[in-house]
Parts: structure tokens; sequence; C-alpha cells
């Protein structure tokens, strides 16, 4: 077998040991003779996959009993509409704009009613994370929303905005279940699953239970009100089945780690290799303030377009692939999500210092 290093933002590496649990059960999952992807949704074997992956998941992240798990269809940009279509009864909503997706969202909830910029970092490629400490929250708004971690310009949320009691609705897609967090603290959490925890198709939703009610925006189609699909547990249509029964297998091998404090404290580990190597270097530098630097994804620079290139070339070469950068800041971008073991930085690393040695000197362009 000749596994690489996928430094992708997405769809992203899984954990081998699940994807290898998942082989042996391709063809006939636990003695019932069929493959998950065959089997009926309303069986009692999905059932038991479906209740055991939201089990597992509340127990990772420490989801209180007034919250709704959902596994939902149409990754996280569905939930760009779906977010405003069932939470913005005033027609109004703040958002803090700090990369692409985040200024999507505005520009979908903007479709629905008033979406505020409450800040935006967009001056400077979105590079930073904008001060929170004196957000002029609307006081009309029905929520304030945040992308906790931008997967294309590596920042992070060190800490959460104060929103003046309104619900926050944060789009964690790159960081889920990365670190430890406070569910409580939010309204609303959508997640991609195909960063961080399982095949693109899935996103799950953890929403607080006032917030899923009958009262949605006039025209908002029956499939897209969280009400229906808290009411149905996630299956008022056929499910993405087989994305669930791979979140579930990440959810579980999650929990042998250690848990969220144990893939926080390792993730932590292996960003810093990254970070070290790349404030150290001659020929790289990372593109993020230092307080305001993503553990999954890290972007960096030679300064020169020609030479990206031929490092993500001679990257590839090497077994490690998927490290061109996004166009709107170029360069290279690792992505270093929960599966990416230390093993897979440490030979990136090793493979920049070669390249360093062989095509260095001062930073070219800085």
């Amino acid at each position: 077998m000749n596994r690489i290093y996928n430094f992708s933002a997405g769809p992203a590496q899984l954990p081998l040991e699940v994807l290898q649990e998942a082989q042996r059960e391709m063809l006939d999952y636990r003695g019932t003779g069929m493959s998950v992807m065959e089997m009926s949704h309303r069986g009692k074997e999905f059932g038991g996959i479906i209740a055991a992956a939201e089990e597992d998941l509340r127990a990772l992240a420490r989801i209180p009993d007034g919250y709704k798990v959902l596994f939902l269809q149409g990754g996280a940009s569905l939930q760009f509409a779906m977010v405003p279509m069932n939470l913005m009864k005033n027609r109004v909503a703040d958002y803090i704009v700090t990369g692409q997706w985040a200024k999507k969202a505005a520009k979908e909830a903007a479709i629905y009613g008033e979406a505020h910029i409450l800040a935006s970092s967009e001056d400077r490629t979105f590079s930073y994370i904008p001060d929170l400490s004196a957000l002029s929250v609307s006081p009309d708004a029905d929520y304030v929303y945040i992308c906790e971690n931008n997967t294309i310009y590596g920042t992070k949320y060190g800490e959460l905005p104060d929103t003046k009691g309104k619900p926050l609705v944060s789009d964690m897609s790159s960081c889920f279940l990365s670190e430890p967090f406070d569910v409580t603290k939010y309204g609303l959490i959508f997640a991609g699953a195909q960063k961080n925890i399982g095949p693109a198709g899935t996103v799950v939703v953890i929403v607080r239970e006032d917030l899923v009610t009958e009262d949605v925006l006039p025209g908002t189609p029956t499939m897209l009100r969280y009400a229906v699909h808290a009411k149905e547990r996630s299956m008022y249509n056929t499910p993405p089945c087989y994305g669930i029964y791979i979140c579930g297998k990440v959810f579980r091998w999650l929990l042998k780690r250690g848990g969220l404090r144990e893939v926080g404290r390792a993730n932590a580990e292996k960003a810093k290799v990254l970070y070290d190597f790349l404030d150290s270097s001659r020929l790289f530098r990372p593109t993020v303030t230092g307080k305001d630097r993503s553990l999954m994804n890290v972007p960096f620079v030679t300064g020169s377009a020609e030479l990206d290139g031929l490092f993500v070339a001679e990257a590839a070469k090497e077994g490690l692939v998927n490290l061109k950068g996004h166009r709107t800041v170029g360069g290279m971008r690792a992505s270093i999500y929960n599966a990416m073991p230390k093993e897979g930085v440490e030979a990136l690393v090793r493979f920049m210092e070669k390249f360093e040695r062989e095509h260095g000197g001062e930073r070219h362009g800085v």
C-alpha cells in the first residue's frame, strides 16, 4: 500500500484506521450480508449507526440536552441560506467577515434581510481576525455570524465575540472537533464533514432547541427547515447514509484517542513543528498574524510565484500532495487536520529544509 501525505483543504485525509475498518465492512456490514451503502435508512441496522454517531458526537463535544444534532446534506454552503431562513425573524443579522466563506454567507443572508457587516479583515486579504472588543451589535439582530476557522487564509478566532446576548452562529467546518469548545456559547454550529470528520456531502448541525421552531421565513422549503429534520431525527428523507457511517467511525476514533483535549494537544504540537520552521526560515514565510494562526490550515509563500510552483511540483514527487495555495493568497497551504499525523508534518518540514538549501538565500520579494 502506497499512502501519501494529503495536505488538501478538503476533501481531506481520513484516519487510516477508519478507512481500513470501512474496507473490511464494505461488502458485509457486521453480518448483514450487505454494505451500508445498500441498506435501508429505515432499517434497524442503519438506525443503530446514526444513533451511535449522535451519541458519540454528544460525548466528544459534551453537547447538552438542550441542543439538537442534525446530519444533513448540501454541505456548509447550504447552511448559508438555511440559517437566515430559519433564524432571521426580524430580517436583520450581523456578520463578521474574515474570509471568502463568511463573505458568501453574508451575501446569501442579504437575500432575506439586512446583513450588517460588524467587522471585516478584507483590507489585508483576510490575514488577521478583526478587533472584537467594541462590536456594535445591532439591537434587533436575530444572530451574530462567524466563520471560526478560515480554511483559505489560515486564521482562527482566539476568542469569541461578545454578541450582547444574541445567538452566535458559527461555521466550524475546518476546525470542528479539532480542540475542546463550549457548545453552550453558541446558538448554532455547523460543519461540512469533508475537512475533519468524513466524506463530502454531509453537514453536521448543532442547534439550540429554542431556535428550532416552525416560525421560519415565508417560502422556506420543507427540506430547509430545521424543525422538520429535528422532528424526524435527520431522516425526513434519505440522509447521506454512508457519510454518516464514516463520520460515526471518526467520532469513535477521536474518543479512542482520548477525546478533544488530547486531540487539541496533538494538533497544537504538530502545528508548532511547521510554524517554528516557517518563523525561522530564510525562504518561506507564513502569511497570517501570529496570534490569529490556525492549527488546521497553514498558508505560506516564498515571494516568488515561479518558486512556489516548483515547490508544489517537487513536493508532490515526494508524496506530499495538495499543497497549492488558494488563488486569492497564492503560494502554498498545508491543511493538517485531525487525521494528519505528526510524522506527515515532519516529513513536510524535512522537504522544506531540503528545498531551502537548494533554492534558499534571502526571501524572495519580502
